[in-house]
């Protein structure tokens, strides 16, 4: 392994968790615009991340609470491990092999069960109903997930993300236009991933005071929204790779990954919440179906 490799791994899970948090922090400012409002900085995340980790908390509710902030930003960086951020001629692979992709498909819900561990130790009824919504929600949107990971794997008879990437090597060639079924199975995914409206269930401040954090202060909530960000950033990059042909450059990661963000955002927007049983039915019909059409068609 080269040191510059080395480098990357250290300095990508603290570039990644700055990108998304500056992410979702313009993602408050184009929504209050939208509302006819103003909103905070772009950086206003970071700033209210940083103030966190200053502070102290007294309360503890047993040692799976404490671990549940860190492991589930352990898995994320996990995650971060196996996905090639750069493709060009200086790449970013960090830990990339042949069959990453099956390994990305297991260890992508480790941070969440992690959290559902940690919330759920709580005792706070507002945490067990997050986490309960939380788990339900996971189970709708991995079917089509995985089925559009299925189609993608049989198409090109690979399981590694790069040699996906390289099957790509013209706009032309690039997934969401080759495989039209498989993305509109995973983007329908990747709406419940990134929580926003009509699937954000799982934190809903009107109805369950956030969910899952609602326990947690100062630096277990600092954690928990820098996994927040760079989990985001995390889902961006594997899409960008999946569907759009990975990128050579930071330039055009950012614009690939800003312009997969705004899908759900604007989703978000101009829908109100579902309920659970609203939100699995949707995952397993719509996205379902489409992707079993697709998974099908490349079959034949």
């Amino acid at each position: 392994m080269s040191p510059m490799n080395i480098i990357w791994m250290i300095a990508m899970p603290f570039i990644g968790a700055a990108i998304g948090l500056l992410y979702i922090g313009i993602s408050r400012n184009i929504t209050a615009r939208v509302q006819n409002r103003f909103g905070p900085p772009p950086y206003q995340n970071i700033i209210d991340i940083i103030k966190l980790y200053s502070k102290k908390t007294a309360i503890t509710h047993g040692v799976m609470f404490h671990l549940g902030p860190v492991l589930a930003i352990t898995g994320t960086i996990s995650t971060l491990m196996f996905v090639p951020i750069l493709t060009g001629n200086y790449p970013i692979y960090l830990f990339s092999f042949q069959g990453d992709l099956i390994l990305l498909m297991y260890i992508m819900v480790f941070g969440c069960l992690a959290m559902a561990l940690g919330a759920g130790q709580s005792g706070n009824p507002n945490s067990a109903i997050g986490v309960s919504r939380g788990l339900t929600q996971m189970f709708g949107y991995e079917v089509p997930f995985v089925i559009a990971l299925i189609i993608l794997m049989v198409r090109f008879d690979t399981s590694s993300v790069l040699d996906i990437i390289k099957a790509q090597d013209t706009v032309a060639h690039w997934n969401i236009f080759r495989s039209p079924f498989s993305f509109i199975a995973a983007i329908a995914a990747f709406l419940g991933m990134m929580g926003n409206k009509p699937f954000d269930i799982v934190f809903a401040p009107a109805e369950i005071s956030s969910g899952p954090p609602s326990e947690y202060g100062g630096k277990y909530l600092a954690l928990m929204q820098t996994n927040r960000g760079l989990f985001a950033f995390v889902k961006l990059v594997l899409y960008t790779d999946l569907f759009l042909g990975g990128a050579g450059d930071f330039i055009t990661l950012i614009l690939k990954t800003f312009a997969l963000f705004l899908i759900p955002l604007f989703i978000g927007i101009v829908n109100p919440r579902f309920r659970t049983e609203q939100a699995m039915t949707f995952f397993w019909k719509w996205p379902t179906a489409i992707g079993v059409v697709g998974l099908v068609l490349v079959l034949l």
